[in-house]
């Protein structure tokens, strides 16, 4: 059975049309790429499937049930979680105060509550220990590198036990070395069973790590098809439009 699985969504915003009639399914431990232009309807798409916006038609199921959303904390809920491209972490905090980032551990009996700082780290370090990031809890953000501020972007996703992880661009803008990095926190992601859905325009990524692509164009989805069964080339004719479909 498909974790989750999108039925004939569409999503409009007056007369444009975003998202028209997609469908398709996510596995357990799939890393999956999310392919297509500026304006192909990708952001929209994973805002749906993470609860900000909801579909003007169509059904989202998660273990074979369908599930309605209005807001991320319901996705985050049935354990979907979401890494944007501008991480939305605190320069000014450290990993592990941004791991638990409105979710911070407590002592005591209200209202004498005070912050468990030593919880935090210790399972903050836990996280990082099983991601085999180099990250430390007590580092400040503001000081690392951008594959470290990935790490805490993804542990952060660990403390719900998310079932999928959507993750936007996660390789932009980074060194070629913290993108090695990252992308062997996608690999761990996987080996442990979490489905991940990964929005990319760097194709090699895309390559070295998913198991299947999903084109979209101009709101529709053009293909979905195995990486083993594909190749750069045509994934660029399916973005541009040289290939219609396949």
């Amino acid at each position: 059975m498909a974790v989750l699985e999108l039925k004939h969504i569409s999503k409009h915003f007056g007369a444009i049309e975003a998202v028209k009639d997609v469908s398709f399914s996510l596995g357990a431990g799939e890393v999956i790429g999310l392919m297509g232009d500026n304006g192909a309807g990708k952001s929209t798409l994973v805002k749906m499937m993470a609860g900000n916006f909801r579909p003007s038609s169509g059904s989202i199921l998660m273990d074979g049930k369908e599930i309605v959303m209005h807001r991320p904390v319901e996705a985050r809920e049935h354990g979907i979680e979401i890494v944007h491209q501008d991480l939305a972490l605190c320069d000014n905090l450290t990993a592990a105060a941004n791991v638990f980032l409105g979710r911070e551990l407590r002592l005591g009996v209200w209202p004498f509550r005070i912050l468990d700082y030593p919880s935090m780290y210790r399972r903050a370090g836990e996280i990082f220990a099983e991601l085999k990031s180099e990250t430390r809890p007590r580092d400040l953000v503001k000081k690392m590198s951008g594959g470290q501020r990935q790490a805490v972007a993804i542990a952060r996703t660990r403390l719900s036990n998310a079932k999928i992880v959507l993750m936007d661009e996660p390789t932009a803008a980074i060194s070629v070395r913290q993108v090695a990095e990252v992308l062997n926190l996608i690999r761990r992601l996987r080996d442990q069973g979490i489905t991940v859905v990964l929005i990319s325009h760097r194709m090699p990524d895309l390559f070295a790590v998913a198991d299947r692509v999903i084109v979209m164009r101009r709101g529709s989805k053009v293909a979905d098809k195995e990486i083993a069964k594909s190749s750069p080339e045509e994934v660029t004719g399916l973005i541009t439009g040289a290939i219609e479909t396949v």
